[in-house]
């Protein structure tokens, strides 16, 4: 069996049509503040990539560049002045953030209604309630393509690896919001044992660990629907020369074979994540409207 490709590309664009439509509904730009306080290259270029996909959309977007040896209490006052600032609609805090500095405790120190990423527990805590309106973007982003792909989950042995408060866990609870209609649902993590037992089981398999080829193709059922979540950056030797390659956490092309839908990676999970950061922006400015 050669797998479907559930490919991000799409959905993202369907998202981000949808976006500017609200956007100009509002008749105000949203304004979305990145906070940086970092040297790390890929921190800066994830806060380009975002400057680009606001502007696609008529997000207003501006970084904020720190010192990289901020603390937590310079990073919370900092952030007291942007929920302060009206023209603000939208924080991010990006990472990593200095060294010694917990980054919750500075998420946590967001105005909930400002909270982009949906990170902050209020909204944590809404999803509990069946209320995604500002759910996480990876996640958000996972469910959606599920549902764009047209994944009958109700009753689905699911297998979720990974149990992060940003993706894992969100994850789990998003899958399990209806009464009726949620799969079977089985988290797997660093502690499982026998990790193979539990994906040969899996009619839907989502894997979030960030590890390189975790789930092998004979880890996989027949027919299983796969989404993967990792993006990992790994190098590969192409005509003698060592090069950067992106590759998710499952052998994508043994996967391929089994299942009977997949996620690309890159092209796949990404994609939908950043234009779901763009739907919670406008819906964060909806609500100080």
């Amino acid at each position: 069996m050669t797998a479907k490709l559930i490919e991000g590309g799409p959905i993202a664009e369907a998202i981000k049509d949808q976006a500017r439509r609200d956007v100009e509904a509002l008749g105000r730009a949203p304004k979305l503040v990145g906070i940086l306080a970092s040297d790390n290259p890929g921190a800066k270029y994830y806060a380009k990539s975002q400057e680009k996909a606001c502007a696609e959309v008529g997000i207003e977007y501006e970084l904020h560049d720190l010192d990289p040896g901020s603390s937590a209490a310079d990073l919370k006052a900092h952030i007291a002045e942007i929920n302060a600032d009206d023209s603000v609609t939208g924080t991010i805090l990006l990472m990593p953030v200095p060294e010694g500095v917990d980054p919750r405790e500075v998420q946590q120190a967001i105005n909930p209604d400002k909270d982009v990423e949906g990170v902050h527990p209020a909204n944590i805590g809404k999803l509990f309630y069946g209320d995604f309106s500002l759910a996480p973007c990876t996640p958000y982003a996972v469910v959606a393509m599920l549902q764009d792909a047209g994944v009958e989950l109700k009753g689905k042995e699911t297998v979720v690896i990974g149990h992060s408060e940003i993706v894992g866990k969100p994850t789990l609870v998003m899958l399990l919001q209806s009464v009726m209609e949620s799969p079977t649902v089985t988290c797997c993590h660093i502690a499982t044992r026998d990790l193979a037992l539990h994906t040969g089981r899996a009619e839907v398999l989502i894997v979030a660990a960030g590890k390189a080829g975790l789930v092998s193709g004979d880890m996989v059922r027949e027919g299983a629907v796969i989404i993967d979540v990792g993006i990992n950056r790994v190098k590969v030797e192409v005509e003698g020369k060592k090069k950067t390659k992106i590759v998710g956490d499952v052998e994508f092309e043994a996967a391929s074979e089994k299942a009977s839908m997949i996620t690309p990676v890159p092209g796949g999970v990404g994609l939908v994540t950043t234009a779901m950061l763009l739907k919670n922006t406008v819906e964060c400015a909806r609500r100080q409207a």
